[in-house]
Order: structure tokens, then sequence, then C-alpha cells
């Protein structure tokens, strides 16, 4: 049997709106992910006694969810759920973090020249109600022209702005609006372990998958630069380019090109920047952990989090190395009691170029307690 890491003492999930708390339910789940915007929750609340909810409980109210005393999800409710049966009350909340706005509605339209990416980012996220907004990059880079496309989402705005950057965007717990990178110089907050003899084992499940597809031996990125007209290119069009190289699949002989046209990379700097992304993303979708562990927190007492580090000791897969935690759900429900499921990439290959200090989330759907 597995040994549970450190979890569950004391800790119980509350959801707080219009200033009162609840933590009495019965089954819950809150996931995060750093490569999907808006981390989601639900939860439920099974009774045989007669349920009357506060008028404050509306969707739309904002609220904050909080595992113990550490606070994991500020945002709002998307859908309020009662059902009367035979059998009982049931209530359902079900929600999303502050960006969730982003992803739903359209950005205003915004056009600037010589603009910094902090007065882009004011300008397409701050009229959706964000008001902590937090940069963490080393140089951000001066973009000679933006201008958002009418119809585009403030969320898929804000990604391209942040992908030319070499950046990324997520939500802090408390609401924070982070757009950075991941932090390598983090120590693990522990240590996932999986022996053939049982003896220490921490883990219940642990799956590794390895993959050729999205993945590239190289990466060309060809800046729009010129004009088109009487037929032909006015200046040279791939003056901007940037190529990168992924060295472990070229030493395997295996050639697999890609090359794309971005007409928002105006500099060499954007160009390459453009071009690490790329090849770091075809990287990360090589390797693969997926792990479920007993409670909601390391071993340390830290609730598990995207943008973690762990170190993971697997003798079936011969693995014992450091990786980075890109999501999880923490989960209660009665089949499997309280668990975390892990997605784990290799370490230092997600996001390069501007490195930031401190990483957080960005997430997913809301999705069904399991019953």
């Amino acid at each position: 049997m597995p040994t549970p890491l450190d979890h569950t003492a004391g800790d119980r999930i509350s959801v707080t709106v219009g200033g009162v708390a609840n933590d009495t339910w019965t089954g819950w789940r809150v996931e995060s992910d750093l490569l999907t915007p808006a981390d989601a929750f639900e939860l439920e609340l099974y009774t045989r006694d007669r349920v009357s909810l506060p008028t404050d409980v509306a969707e739309g109210a904002p609220c904050r969810l909080a595992l113990g005393s550490d606070v994991v999800l500020t945002g709002r409710l998307d859908d309020v759920e009662h059902e009367v049966s035979r059998g009982g009350h049931v209530v359902r909340l079900t929600g999303r973090d502050l960006a969730g706005g982003l992803v739903d509605c359209s950005t205003p339209f915004v056009s600037l020249r010589e603009a910094s990416l902090k007065q882009i980012v004011d300008q397409v996220v701050r009229p959706m109600g964000i008001a902590k907004v937090r940069l963490q990059a080393d140089k951000p880079a001066t973009r000679r022209r933006i201008q958002v496309q009418p119809g585009q989402s403030a969320w898929e705005a804000l990604q391209q702005l942040a992908e030319a950057n070499g950046l990324w965007p997520w939500m802090e717990p408390d609401g924070t609006l982070v757009v950075g990178g991941p932090d390598y110089t983090a120590a693990p907050v522990g240590t996932l372990t999986l022996r053939v003899d049982g003896r220490g084992n921490n883990v219940e499940r642990l799956n590794l998958r390895r993959s050729i597809a999205n993945r590239y031996s190289e990466v060309v990125v060809l800046g729009q630069h010129g004009a088109f007209g009487g037929g032909q290119w006015l200046t040279d069009r791939t003056a901007l380019k940037a190529r990168q190289v992924d060295s472990a699949l070229q030493q395997r002989g295996i050639y697999r090109p890609r090359v794309v046209v971005d007409a928002s990379c105006d500099s060499g700097d954007l160009a390459t920047a453009r071009a690490r992304k790329l090849l770091a993303d075809s990287q990360l979708s090589g390797v693969e952990l997926r792990a479920q562990v007993a409670g909601w927190r390391a071993t340390g007492g830290a609730v598990w989090t995207p943008g973690q580090r762990v170190q993971v000791q697997s003798e079936p897969h011969n693995l014992d190395s450091t990786y980075f935690i890109m999501a999880r759900t923490l989960r209660l429900d009665r089949r499997s009691g309280a668990v975390t499921e892990l997605s784990l990439r290799e370490d230092k290959r997600w996001i390069l170029g501007n490195r930031a200090r401190k990483p957080r989330q960005v997430k997913t759907a809301a999705a069904k307690v399991p019953q």
C-alpha cells in the first residue's frame, strides 16, 4: 500500500460568497492547468434536509475558495444548481477564476504604437475588471505597432501579446493576473516515490507517456517585413528570420521541420523569442507523467500547485530526476476520498525567453464531481 503524503489534517474546502463561508461540501474538485485559461471548480452538497440558498449565492457572484487556511481560487460563480428529489436535496456550484471573463468576452479595440507590454496589457485586461496585474519579465519588448482584432476574446489578445515576448499569462489564487514564466530555481516541494518492493511508496498511480507527435527537429520563424505590390514584395519579406534546433532529435536522425510566418514579429529579438517558445512547446509535448497521490498537500505541507517542482523516483520507469507540475486537480469524492492528480513535464522545458521569477496557473473548464 502507498504511504500517503502529508495531506488532509484539518483541511476542509470552503467557499465564501457575500462574506458568508460554507465548508460542508460532500464532494468537490478544483482544477488548474498552466496551459489552459481559467481555473475551474465544482462543489456539491447532498443532504436529506431542506436547503435554502442565501440570495448572495447567484450566478456571477464573486467567490473565494480556501483549503484550510490556504486560498486556492478567487473568481465568480458560473452556475448554481438546486435539485430536489425524493432522495433529498443536491446543491452544485460551478465557476472559474477571474480569467473566466477574459475567456468569454471580447476585448476592447486597441491600437497602439511604440507600446510597452505593460501599456498593452493594461489596455486589454483592466477594462475587463482585472484590478491586480503583475509583469514578471526581465526585458519586455516595446512593440512598434499592436492592434487587437475585432471579435478576439480578451484572453486570446493577452496570450498573443505574452507569447510575442516569450511569456505566458495565468491567474494567482488571490486574483492577481501574472504575465511571466516559470521559476526553475525554486526547490522541489517533495518527492514522489514508486519502488518495486513497495517500501516508502507514496504514489497511487504513475503513468509515463512519450510521443513524437508535435515534436519538431527545427523551428523557423519568418517575420512579415515589407509590403506586397506590383506582383512582388517591395522589401525582403524574410529579412526577419529566426531558427531554433532540437539537437536531441537531430542526433537521432529525425527530420521534422516547422516554418511559421508571424506578422507580429517586427524585430529580430521578437522572432527569436517566438522561435524559442515554439521549440519549447514542441519539446514539452514529448514527455508527460501523470500521477495520483493521496491528499492535497506535498510533503512540506504546501497545497499541490502548478508551477511547483517535484522529485520523481520510480524504479519501474527508471526515473530519478526533477519534474515540473504543469497541471493538477484537487478533489474529494465518495469513491476515492481525498486525492490529487498531477500532470508533470520535464524540468526546464516550458517557456524560454524573458524569464520570470515565480510561476502559477491557468486553467480548465468545470468538470463533474464523481459519484
